[in-house]
């Protein structure tokens, strides 16, 4: 008996309502995923238009010419705006001005446990907003530091950093030792209310004009930022000659400043001062404060 090989033919026929459940679950999903995409879509959409309110917002209580920027975290959002509760929203701004002398502010929060009403944030309410707490940081920049008495007397003033120990102990062995370092919980290294700061800056010296580095320590009592100079050098950085006894006398005082951080943005406390290339910044927190605190309108 001689065999054949299976054709197509000789196969069995899918049943109909085999096809036509097949067709049926490919609907279902096709009709499932576009749901989910609309929800999604929806979820981005309401972040967005909060955090354009919580811009513009903030835009206004910071002077600023234009929107912050505001990032809420977490998803889905539209569970959190119906509770009226966020964990988690960030907020950035440069360019911040406060006073005659601060006009170039950036400014960082983190604002956590945060309580805001849904109907309160559509309608651009922010009064009734409260932060469980508030992270934050202000970031001067030398050119605004550069206004502060009396440093608006010397010219061309830049920032650096420097170790504690150059700063105390200069060129010496124990003044080539690195600063030691304090870290958090998570291991991560932590700013203290203490920092070594270069300032280096043109000033006149018997008609001339000379290049001064100041080596000082800018220390965080309270609320207030004070640059407490130490030594002077003349020169480059390739060049240390220190400036003679009488002579620093004289000039030291031309970098003593202080700043009071009351009157920057963000109604925290102060808890640890950062020197960066060209800029001094502080850290802070608060807790269980409003929205309002953002604002440099004070006193």
């Amino acid at each position: 008996m001689v065999s054949r090989p299976v054709t197509r033919d000789d196969r069995p026929a899918q049943r109909p309502d085999n096809r036509r459940r097949g067709r049926r679950v490919r609907r279902w999903v096709i009709v499932l995923g576009v749901i989910v995409i609309v929800l999604v879509g929806a979820d981005f959409g309401a972040a967005a238009f909060a955090e354009h309110t919580i811009s513009q917002k903030a835009r206004d209580q910071l002077g600023l010419t234009d929107d912050p920027s505001v990032n809420i975290h977490g998803f889905p959002f539209l569970t959190q705006a119906l509770a009226g509760d966020y964990s988690h929203i960030s907020v950035s701004a440069d360019g911040v001005p406060v006073g005659n002398e601060l006009r170039d502010l950036g400014v960082s929060a983190e604002l956590e446990d945060v309580t805001a009403p849904l109907s309160d944030l559509t309608a651009g309410n922010m009064s009734a907003v409260k932060i469980g707490k508030l992270t934050g940081a202000v970031t001067i920049k030398a050119s605004d530091i550069a206004h502060i008495s009396p440093l608006d007397k010397v010219q061309n003033l830049k920032i650096d950093q420097s170790t504690l120990n150059y700063v105390k102990y200069g060129d010496t062995d124990q003044g080539k030792q690195p600063d030691p370092t304090t870290t958090n919980a998570n291991g991560e290294q932590q700013d203290g209310d203490t920092a070594g700061i270069r300032l280096s800056a043109n000033v006149q010296i018997a008609g001339q004009k000379v290049e001064l580095f100041c080596f000082a320590l800018i220390e965080l009592k309270g609320k207030t930022i004070s640059i407490v100079p130490n030594r002077l050098q003349f020169g480059n950085d390739h060049d240390t000659t220190v400036v003679p006894a009488a002579v620093q006398k004289a000039l030291l005082p031309n970098f003593r400043a202080s700043i009071d951080t009351s009157q920057l943005p963000l109604s925290v406390t102060p808890t640890a001062v950062r020197v960066d290339s060209g800029s001094v910044t502080i850290k802070g927190e608060a807790d269980n404060v409003s929205f309002a605190d953002l604002t440099t309108n004070k006193g």
